[in-house]
């Protein structure tokens, strides 16, 4: 490839605090200057005073392949993360078959790299199958790639299994990513437990459910000195049980995902089971204290928690309808809406998004510097637009977000020095 120099853009790289008109020479696939100078043969790319930030690194999301690829590909979900600024994705290990296996892992890797749009990182399983029982081989998946273990959607039930879990990840400089959900109180739940769910109808999760789970994997961090990180936490409860562990100095992080900050449970009014999700949305004293916590670092990182549905599983009644929701395409605007109206700012939004979850998983990525990858992203801050499922890229189009209107688009999306959108 040609070098490629990028200019009149306002560069942003949360890590280093860089915000400031400029220019960005690409060779070789990585960031080889910040000054705009480069060779007269460089080709040159007018940002058009855009925002060049890093790509997006996603910690968290669930594919249809292997195993149920009428939902998501690998492929078409490389497609959608690109349209949506992310050239990092974790994918989660609870697939048919779940990713219990070097060799699965390591075939992720390889059909992530075949796309040439995204570096796909894979969890592997902390258990067996990803049924709770028997752990998985930690150091053999480490090897193959794994970037740390998890059962994915399934809380791992039992305590003697997440202590084992936890003692045995430390060992190979990993972390456990736990569902945090009591599984026997949120077993045939469709809604969060209250008012509105009992006006519906509707089979309810008691909130605590999340936070009783969170008390005893701390404990059991704290007893391990093991890495316990919670995945999509949504309830005030739950997010002061992780404030206090952090200030105790253990290994204890956290993510939420969009919905917990933008929608809360009146979302899924008309029994709307687009708005059916795991955990399920809260009461808007919780949207408003997971806003809080994304504010003052209590949350490490925000992943898309991006879960494929077809048609078939969100159109029946909603306590039958699977939970989950698209959230690719819209992470980066959703997240960006709380910029516009000031409960975040741009710079510690887009930490959020690249260089903390970045950190957290040991890697090389969500950074604009000299000798980084050049995974960047193009972004239109005041560009309107509408989510309209069924016209979202990939396939899948069950989105929460559905007729929301956003501020905030991609316009290009560069992965290794390659323009893989736009």
């Amino acid at each position: 490839m040609r070098p490629l120099l990028i200019t009149n853009a306002r560069l942003l790289d949360p890590a280093s605090g860089l915000d400031a008109p400029g220019a960005l020479l690409i060779e070789g696939g990585r960031i080889a200057s910040l000054t705009g100078a480069a060779a007269d043969e460089a080709e040159r790319l007018d940002a058009g005073g855009a925002l060049l930030c890093p790509g997006l690194v996603d910690m968290r999301a669930a594919l249809g392949e292997p195993g149920a690829e009428h939902r998501e590909t690998i492929a078409s979900a490389a497609e959608a993360a690109a349209a949506g600024g992310i050239t990092t994705l974790c994918l989660l290990p609870d697939t048919d078959p779940a990713l219990d296996d070097p060799a699965l892992i390591e075939f992720a890797i390889r059909r992530g790299e075949a796309t040439g749009r995204v570096s796909l990182l894979p969890y592997a399983a902390a258990t067996k199958g990803c049924a709770g029982q028997e752990l998985s081989e930690y150091g053999l998946l480490r090897e193959a790639g794994a970037i740390a273990f998890t059962d994915g959607r399934r809380a791992i039930g039992s305590a003697r299994t997440m202590r084992l879990a936890l003692s045995y990840a430390r060992a190979f400089g990993a972390m456990v990513v736990q569902h945090p959900e009591e599984p026997s109180l949120a077993a045939g739940g469709a809604a969060t437990e209250g008012e509105l769910a009992t006006r519906m109808g509707l089979p309810g999760i008691p909130a605590a459910a999340e936070a009783i789970m969170v008390a005893r994997d701390i404990a059991l961090a704290r007893l391990t000195g093991g890495h316990v990180h919670f995945a999509h936490v949504s309830t005030a409860a739950a997010l002061d049980l992780i404030r206090a562990a952090k200030a105790e100095g253990l290994a204890v992080t956290a993510d939420t995902a969009p919905p917990y900050f933008d929608l809360n449970e009146t979302a899924i009014g008309d029994f709307r089971s687009y708005a059916k999700l795991s955990p399920p949305l809260r009461r808007e004293e919780d949207r408003l204290a997971v806003l809080a916590a994304l504010a003052d670092g209590t949350l490490d990182a925000i992943a898309s928690d991006h879960q494929p549905r077809d048609a078939d599983d969100k159109r029946l009644p909603f306590a039958q309808a699977e939970a989950g929701g698209a959230g690719l395409a819209t992470l980066l605007g959703v997240t960006l809406a709380q910029v516009h109206n000031g409960a975040l700012s741009l710079a510690a939004a887009l930490a959020l998004l690249t260089c903390r979850p970045a950190a957290l998983l040991g890697i090389e990525a969500g950074r604009l510097a000299v000798g980084a990858p050049a995974d960047l992203c193009l972004i239109a801050l005041e560009r309107a637009w509408q989510v309209k499922a069924g016209q979202l890229p990939g396939k899948a189009q069950n989105s929460p977000f559905d007729g929301r209107a956003l501020e905030g688009r991609v316009i290009a999306t560069f992965k290794a020095g390659r323009r893989v959108f736009g």
